[in-house]
């Protein structure tokens, strides 16, 4: 997951070592040893993620967190403390400040990586989102505003805990802060509880006996209705490499024991201030745009979305220097569908061509309904061999299970795919990207259909 990070600190040997650590795992790095430089940076190379030292003359990393997350040029980047301050009112300072993450020198190389990676994978959901919403208020519809702060207070906290001190310990906590729960002893409840009830938060012992805290992060991220419940993981402070496989698995934060109330009490609010935030933001999107740029049928976005949205898709990775690719998808023989088996079963057969696609690709990837059986998938920061191998992933999903019209009807369906690429430091236009797209689906359908073609 290549990304840009601002590193910031006043140490020139502190920055030599986190710049070597990020490069080896292929980051591109920025550097400012100070907090006047760093906000300068932050809004002029807009970096993914902030590494920020806390002791720092002149302005300090918490005041540097505050202006940060009080500009709207720069609110949503994820930071990181990094500091030799251990005291849990440090902490808990940098959280209030707006910190997503506090750790404590010397770093452990397996937490801050991990860390790196969930927020830079959260991040990249969020910023698709406002992207989204951006695209919807050029159509003069209500977008929620940037300034607009989330509520943390009312929530409702679902909690795998097996042990009955910390569970008593976690209930007193939530009810001090006002905040409804649910305790639950077993993964399986906590996965049906989670998917049919309203909750905020799940939080997962890593310490349980007879159940595994890190299956239910794999297990809550894999189900749709509860893809983005945040997970919030208890730990003791020797099961860091637990923690790790845990935000790599979709976790969002941790806790380390003993727990304390005040630290406990803010990473919980971060956590549901960010879920409140997302929920608004997907719902004021949905909402305005349902009628007026969404496919009636297949609930896929149509092509008038489609010419506004990727213009800015493109301009995103463009100034990222990253690359951009487009899937131009056909279905084989439809009309055939539609002449046998009734217009009915081909209206089937589209939604869950969508289905399907939607459910093999990224959250922040686009799909799109051109018009009749032909689609658009657009694909943000992938390069060529990924697009293919992503067009490849696709034309299984369809032709692998015959299509369930009804209990005595099942058709087997194949798809054509067309791909092309665009690297960052072109000059091609978002249209050359389309026809190139296009042209490719030509040849996939003149050389035999159910087939992925390259543009090239």
């Amino acid at each position: 997951m290549s990304a840009r990070i601002l590193v910031v600190d006043d140490n020139p040997l502190n920055v030599k070592l986190l710049a070597a650590k990020l490069t080896k795992d292929y980051y591109s790095v920025i550097t400012a040893e100070n907090g006047s430089e760093a906000l300068h940076k932050a809004v002029t190379e807009q970096p993914d993620i902030i590494l920020l030292d806390v002791m720092m003359p002149e302005i300090d990393g918490f005041e540097v967190c505050r202006r940060l997350k009080s500009d709207n040029t720069t609110r949503h980047i994820p930071i990181v403390m990094i500091t030799a301050l251990s005291d849990v009112s440090d902490r808990v300072r940098g959280l209030e400040a707006g910190a997503d993450d506090f750790l404590t020198k010397p770093i452990n190389d397996v937490a801050l990586m991990a860390r790196v990676r969930s927020l830079l994978r959260l991040k990249r959901i969020m910023d698709e989102w406002r992207l989204r919403e951006a695209t919807a208020a050029q159509f003069s519809m209500p977008a929620v505003t940037e300034s607009e702060e989330s509520d943390a207070t009312g929530g409702c906290v679902l909690f795998l805990e097996d042990n009955l001190g910390e569970r008593q310990r976690i209930e007193n906590f939530l009810k001090a802060m006002g905040f409804s729960f649910l305790p639950v002893s077993s993964t399986d409840e906590a996965v049906k509880e989670a998917q049919e009830g309203n909750h905020d938060l799940v939080m997962a012992s890593l310490d349980l006996q007879n159940e595994d805290g890190l299956a239910l992060c794999g297990r809550l991220r894999a189900n749709e209705a509860t893809r983005t419940l945040p997970i919030l993981l208890i730990a003791n402070a020797d099961e860091i490499d637990l923690v790790a496989r845990g935000l790599d698995l979709g976790a969002n934060d941790y806790l380390l024991r003993p727990l304390e109330g005040s630290e406990f009490a803010a990473r919980t609010r971060t956590q549901l201030k960010q879920k409140r935030h997302y929920d608004r933001l997907r719902h004021n999107y949905e909402q305005s745009l349902a009628l007026a740029l969404v496919d009636p049928l297949t609930g896929a976005f149509n092509r008038r979305y489609l010419d506004i949205h990727l213009a800015r898709m493109f301009a995103r990775c463009r100034s990222a220097h990253k690359p951009i690719s487009v899937l131009y998808i056909d279905i084989d023989h439809f009309k055939q569908i539609n002449d046998v088996h009734g217009h009915p079963a081909g209206d089937a057969v589209l939604k869950e061509v969508v289905n399907r696609v939607s459910l093999s690709l990224r959250p922040q990837d686009l799909v799109v309904r051109l018009g009749g059986e032909e689609f658009s998938a657009i694909l943000p920061e992938i390069e060529q061999k990924t697009a293919l191998s992503v067009g490849e992933r696709l034309r299984h999903a369809i032709a692998a299970t015959p299509f369930s019209i009804s209990s005595s009807l099942a058709i087997p369906v194949t798809i054509s795919i067309g791909a092309a690429s665009l690297e960052p430091d072109g000059k091609e236009t978002p249209e050359e990207l389309l026809k190139r797209a296009d042209a490719a689906l030509y040849r996939a359908k003149e050389s035999g259909r159910n087939r992925v073609e390259v543009w090239s």
